[in-house]
């Protein structure tokens, strides 16, 4: 039994395909307002669907009104995001491993807002991800391990402050216990060697950001 909160965000969401086989059963499935065209997309009823919804189709809200989903709905004027709201409620729900769809792409400021959320500091010791069915997107605070395919592409960009004391491995180009800077690109475009990488981290906070193999699939 899954103990996931997946959260599907109004963004975009290119590898579609690719996010319908990654869905287990017993995932708790939440609507972040318009992010709630993917899931009827794949025949799928949202758990949870929550927000403003002022970007919900008035008869999907409908047919939801009478099913097995809870709607909490949100005044369109509020100081949250809908997928803030959508987080925030799934760590009230205990979840620690927490999956993002649809967030990036589209508006630069939105994907930059989503980004952002990886800094709160209720999901230090979460594992949250942000994914597109293309790649996926996490915040390393100390620690992560990537599982993959050996080829694919993992970028570790400092966050703010230089990362120090990074060390790597499973990667072509390994670290070890070196400072990786803002201002500079070196940890851009690493590879994969194994089916699982490592990163380890002393101070700092690192973007990781992994892009799968055979994106077109999805």
């Amino acid at each position: 039994m899954s103990q996931r909160a997946l959260i599907f965000a109004n963004g975009e969401l290119p590898g579609l395909e690719r996010i319908q086989s990654f869905i287990q059963p017993g995932d708790f499935l939440v609507a972040a307002d318009g992010g709630s065209r993917y899931l009827r997309e794949l025949g799928l009823l949202p758990d949870l669907l929550i927000g403003d919804l002022d970007s919900v189709d008035a008869d999907y809200l409908k047919n939801l009104s009478g099913s097995s989903t809870i709607i909490k709905k949100y005044p369109v004027d509020k100081d949250e995001t809908d997928l803030e709201l959508a987080l925030s409620h799934a760590l009230d729900a205990n979840y620690s491993t927490i999956r993002i769809l649809g967030a990036l792409g589209g508006r630069i400021d939105h994907t930059l807002g989503n980004l952002s959320l990886l800094l709160r500091a209720d999901l230090s010791g979460c594992d949250v991800r942000l994914l597109d069915g293309q790649q996926e997107v996490m915040l390393i605070r100390d620690h992560v391990v990537i599982t993959g395919e050996p080829g694919e592409l993992v970028s570790l960009v400092p966050w703010g402050v230089p990362a120090t004391g990074v060390s790597t491995t499973g990667l072509q180009y390994a670290l070890s216990n070196e400072t990786l800077y803002p201002h500079q690109a070196r940890g851009i475009s690493n590879v994969m060697v194994d089916h699982s990488a490592e990163v380890i981290l002393k101070e700092g906070l690192l973007l990781c950001v992994h892009l799968f193999n055979n994106v077109d699939e999805g």
